[in-house]
């Protein structure tokens, strides 16, 4: 097939119009969650979480953070524990793995997998390679002591019109950057599948390329650049589930690696548990779960 930049246009803008939809509501409800203090009143729910996992339960308030808002949330809170080197490791894998389902989930069900097994996939697997670390003997994880201060606190708003105010900048400044960077990577797949030698291995292509771009820089790009796909019937159910499978548990393996990096958590044991696990349990899920995507 030829390159056509109208037709890979199209493809971009449809994306990015799901994209914008999903981004911005979701981003101000999360702020909102953050501004009437409703995260405090869950943390109970996740103290016996964080005493398994040999963490202090005040940690408790990271990990809700973590899950229902970003990374960088979930490490202000963090960073003023005094964590150590293993603790934070094993933060950095839980999180890595379960973080801002409400963006993520809605993300992977545009590419028609369930909610539910998104959300139970994530938070499980996370559990489990965690839980797994934290009966790493001490000597594997270095020292690195880090002055919590370098990292800015949560913002707090003196009026609900100023989050509202600083949500919708936020919220649209990021799908700018997302939907900039889907469409440079969609019209880059589809020139890359134009090639008379590629041609007759499209979709192995797509299924390549979008997991090379979440692993690197996230589930939003990577699922980004499918949702047309997807929306076409041009991708096969098994196709869908394991990529689906593999982003949600490996993704943007280098910026959410060195957030927690620089706080001493090793980089060696995070990459290689959650590339090893991706791996694992897409194989595994696509031979014996085969959850409806429906």
């Amino acid at each position: 097939m030829s390159f056509k930049i109208e037709k890979s246009f199209k493809t971009a803008l449809r994306s990015s119009w799901i994209i914008l939809k999903l981004i911005v509501p979701i981003y101000i409800i999360a702020d909102l969650l953050f501004y009437y203090d409703v995260l405090k009143h869950i943390t109970f729910i996740f103290k016996p979480l964080v005493t398994i996992l040999g963490l202090p339960q005040e940690a408790a308030l990271s990990i809700v953070s973590g899950l229902f808002l970003n990374l960088y949330a979930a490490i202000a809170f963090a960073a003023p524990l005094g964590l150590s080197a293993k603790e934070w490791t094993i933060l950095a894998l839980f999180l890595g793995i379960a973080h801002a389902l409400l963006v993520e989930t809605e993300i992977m069900k545009k590419l028609g997998i369930k909610r539910s097994y998104s959300i139970a996939l994530r938070l499980l697997t996370g559990f489990i390679v965690a839980y797994i670390v934290s009966y790493f003997p001490e000597s594997w994880f270095h020292s690195l002591s880090q002055d919590s201060s370098m990292l800015s606190q949560p913002i707090h708003y003196e009026t609900i019109t100023a989050l509202l105010k600083n949500s919708l900048y936020e919220a649209f400044s990021l799908s700018i950057k997302v939907i900039a960077l889907v469409t440079l990577l969609i019209f880059f797949l589809d020139f890359i599948k134009s090639l008379s030698f590629i041609e007759h291995y499209s979709q192995k292509v797509n299924s390549g390329f979008s997991i090379t771009v979440g692993v690197i820089l996230g589930i939003t790009y990577g699922a980004g650049i499918l949702i047309s796909e997807y929306e076409k019937g041009s991708l096969q159910h098994k196709e869908i589930l394991f990529i689906g499978t593999y982003l949600m548990i490996c993704h943007a393996i280098i910026e959410d690696t060195l957030l927690f990096v620089i706080f001493g958590a090793n980089p060696w044991i995070i990459v290689s548990l959650r590339f090893l696990f991706a791996t694992l349990v897409s194989y595994l899920v696509i031979k014996f779960l085969k959850p409806k995507t429906t």
